[in-house]
């Protein structure tokens, strides 16, 4: 199957990591098992059959802890559309699944690194986004 887009650029549009204080820093460690991965992909289109897809990671606390550290990261991708796509669903997989399994693997790297040296080593993400099934169970 011949890809139907090519991936023109990726960059960090923007960035965030919240630890208030050192103490925040070592509750969190205490208890980093109950932050869970967020994932949000939108996309805005540009000139050119270009589009601009946004891959929006968030690793949070999402109980009521006072003591809570934030990390999210926008990894932005411009992407360019071949001629002959026209199905909006076509493009949405491509969109929300094909670029997505291209991008996600250098943006998880990224964003663990960035974790890792805020404070927090050895984070890891266990589980693997599978992009195919996000993208079936948005159309179901």
């Amino acid at each position: 199957m011949d890809k139907k887009y090519e991936i023109i650029l990726s960059f960090i549009k923007d960035l965030s990591i919240e630890t208030p204080d050192a103490e925040t820093l070592l509750f969190v460690r205490e208890n980093i098992d109950k932050y869970q991965l967020g994932i949000d992909i939108s996309s805005k289109p540009l000139k050119n059959k270009m589009i601009e897809v946004s891959t929006k990671l968030s690793f949070r606390d999402k109980s009521t802890n006072e003591k809570k550290s934030v990390f999210e990261i926008d990894y932005a991708s411009v992407v360019r559309i071949e001629k002959g796509v026209n199905d909006k669903k076509e493009l949405g997989k491509i969109l929300l699944c094909d670029v997505q399994k291209e991008v996600y693997p250098e943006l998880e790297t990224i964003f663990v690194n960035l974790i890792n040296k805020s404070g927090y080593p050895n984070i890891k993400f266990e589980k693997k986004v599978d992009f195919e099934k996000l993208y079936s169970d948005k159309l179901n």
